[in-house]
């Protein structure tokens, strides 16, 4: 039986798995996100809306204007209550013209798209797109990590993200694996395939 996209990730009982792996006292002792955070920081994405952004866990390495947007309404309490501006998908489309007013620098889909077909994939970012000046950063795990998780529906490497941005109208002009060599992908859960666009 095909699994339908983005099952799973709207219920508390995800919210509750994004807590449980981002609390894991190893992964605290060791500050295994230093890295990741690094990585996010080093992008330049000034004021993000980060779509699809889960408990928060991206929004506090981004600037502080910067906007998080869920259909996850669990999760998105999650966040506000850490301190970060997050919102549903409904809360966003009714406060569009406010959105609008102040474009974002960024757009940040972190995890997000492995969740969904390609033609939701690039719906998601097309609806989006009209509230971003400049810059799409997109970041998918590879294959180990995409093994580890059942709502996984759509393995997508650093080829097939391009051809979804570039569907949306936009350029790439950069994509790279981290933290390691996209061959560690195949064993080690946490390295990433990022791409970078920006609109033509």
């Amino acid at each position: 039986m095909m699994k339908k996209a983005g099952a799973g990730t709207k219920n508390d009982d995800y919210t509750n798995i994004l807590l449980k792996r981002s609390g894991a006292s190893w992964k605290k002792v060791l500050d295994v996100q230093r890295p990741y955070r690094w990585n996010l920081r080093r992008l330049n994405l000034g004021r993000t809306l980060d779509v699809g952004c889960g408990i928060g866990r991206n929004l506090g390495n981004l600037s502080e204007e910067s906007v998080g947007v869920d259909h996850n309404k669990y999760s998105v309490d999650i966040a506000t209550r850490a301190g970060y501006t997050a919102v549903t998908v409904q809360e966003f489309r009714k406060n569009k013209k406010i959105y609008a007013g102040k474009p974002f620098d960024s757009m940040l889909l972190a995890h997000v798209l492995e969740h969904l077909t390609t033609e939701e994939g690039i719906s998601i970012i097309k609806e989006y797109l009209p509230f971003v000046s400049d810059k799409v950063v997109v970041i998918c795990p590879q294959e180990k990590g995409f093994s580890t998780d059942v709502t996984h529906v759509n393995f997508l490497d650093s080829i097939a993200i391009t051809k979804i941005l570039q569907e949306c109208g936009l350029r790439v002009t950069k994509a790279y694996s981290f933290p390691f060599h996209k061959s560690a992908g195949k064993l080690f859960t946490y390295n990433e395939t990022v791409v970078v666009a920006t609109k033509v």
